[in-house]
């Protein structure tokens, strides 16, 4: 079957497509075709070198939905024919997350998605919403689930509240869709006018191009009444989190995702202490999460917001397109 590995961490040049032969499910196995992937910024981190725990050579990706195509003995979780998605950490089922857990990671810790065939055990898969195509159910496993982590399971959030995304890319747009159904106050930032219009459309309230204004923290306190938002999903990291943490309200919370404007920079934990806020850190989210938000997006209908599809042969040119950040929403991988 046909495989991309990485060899190395020298960049996207290290992903190579090749050969390794087919796998067979064993015990409580499954055999999957792997139909879509998408990507995240994550697969960037892996490909880059900047990923704990990298073992060489490795499949990347933890995003990816397909056919069960064949079960090993004891499997009673899923049928031939089911159509699937991976979980992000195979063996986070529920609960809280654990250093167990996280060695789990599809694509980081071991092999991911990218391939034309993989085997997973049937308690890392769910099922795919019926009205979503591969494309589509590709995008849940880490964006999708992170946003749902982030809003709902920790976030509880209800109509009343504000909330605040940085950025337009694939956890930013599920998150402004999930806030939309629960019926939320949504202001959302980015560089671009035309991708603002874009979240406009998927019901976004406020706008703000963050080039045009800078102090885009101010512009959130008066658009909020000089209180601040109730939440805010933060992809930026310590290049955003201090301006995050003058745009929250007092007794707020943060929900620190991503790191697309770097990390290591000091933090100032004043504001923290002082408006009483909660930082919450969300690394994706368990299977449990994963399968009450598929009741949700199938109950609505929910449709991922999808940029661009590649085909499989064009993996690194997926790559590079959502590296240069043009994206808006999911970057995706048709097989």
């Amino acid at each position: 079957m046909k495989v991309y590995e990485i060899q190395n961490s020298t960049g996207i040049d290290a992903l190579k497509l090749g050969d390794r032969p087919q796998p067979q499910p064993g015990p409580g196995q499954v055999l999957v075709q792997v139909r879509a992937n998408s990507l995240n910024y994550r697969d960037l981190l892996v490909v880059e070198g900047n990923y704990v725990s990298i073992k060489y050579p490795l499949i990347p990706m933890s995003d990816g939905a397909g056919d069960v195509v064949a079960v090993g003995e004891g499997v009673t979780r899923v049928k031939v024919g089911d159509r699937v998605a991976g979980i992000f950490f195979q063996d986070w089922i529920s609960g809280t997350l654990t250093r167990e857990k996280m060695k789990s990671d599809l694509g980081g810790g071991i092999d991911g998605m990218l391939a034309e065939y993989v085997v997973l055990n049937q308690d890392g898969l769910v099922i795919l919403p019926d009205h979503l195509s591969y494309e589509a159910g590709a995008t849940l496993p880490c964006a999708a689930v992170t946003a749902w982590h982030s809003l709902i399971t920790k976030g509880n959030i209800s109509a009343d509240d504000t909330i605040l995304l940085l950025g337009t890319g694939g956890v930013s747009i599920f998150a402004l869709q999930f806030a939309k159904i629960y019926g939320a106050r949504v202001i959302i930032t980015s560089s671009s006018d035309e991708k603002l219009a874009q979240a406009k459309q998927l019901g976004a309230d406020e706008t703000i191009n963050y080039k045009t204004t800078p102090d885009w923290e101010r512009k959130v306190y008066e658009l909020t009444g000089r209180t601040g938002v109730d939440h805010v999903i933060e992809v930026g990291g310590a290049g955003t989190l201090p301006k995050t943490l003058q745009a929250v309200r007092i007794a707020g919370r943060v929900s620190l995702i991503g790191l697309l404007s770097g990390k290591g920079n000091a933090i100032d934990p004043m504001p923290i202490l002082f408006k009483s806020l909660t930082v919450q850190g969300i690394y994706v989210g368990s299977r449990e999460m994963f399968e009450a938000m598929n009741q949700v997006i199938s109950q609505h209908q929910l449709q991922p917001i999808i940029d661009r599809v590649f085909p499989f042969t064009e993996a690194p040119a997926a790559y590079s397109y959502l590296q240069s950040g043009a994206h808006f929403g999911k970057v995706v991988i048709s097989h």
